[in-house]
């Protein structure tokens, strides 16, 4: 049984290894990512403002993964004819976390 400690805390130093890195704070990274230039948080820019996605798309099954992946991708039609482009400085984790926290709003 001595080694139970031992053992837990590297299944813990291990778990903790494995989580990808992501920003303290959502409205920090997309500032940092430069999504605030295209879209408000409370107002449409070029894109649609982001409570207005949340509205939108609150309670929809599998949204989470369509908007990750649009973010990383792009798309257009959706918000009319303005393109979104590919965010290729934004990782899977990062889109994750923006679309989790974008889908919050309220």
């Amino acid at each position: 049984m001595k080694f139970l400690p031992s053992l837990l805390a590297t299944v813990a130093l291990s778990a903790i290894t494995l989580t990808p890195a992501l920003a303290e704070n959502p409205q920090e990274l997309a500032q940092k990512k430069a999504c605030l230039g295209c879209h408000g948080i409370d107002n449409k820019i070029v894109g649609p403002a982001y409570k207005d996605v949340a509205k939108k798309y609150r309670g929809q099954k599998g949204v989470e993964a369509k908007l990750v992946e649009k973010v990383l991708k792009g798309g257009k039609g959706v918000w009319g004819e303005v393109p979104m482009p590919a965010n290729t400085q934004v990782s899977e984790a990062e889109a994750k976390q923006l679309v989790s926290w974008v889908l919050s709003l309220k």
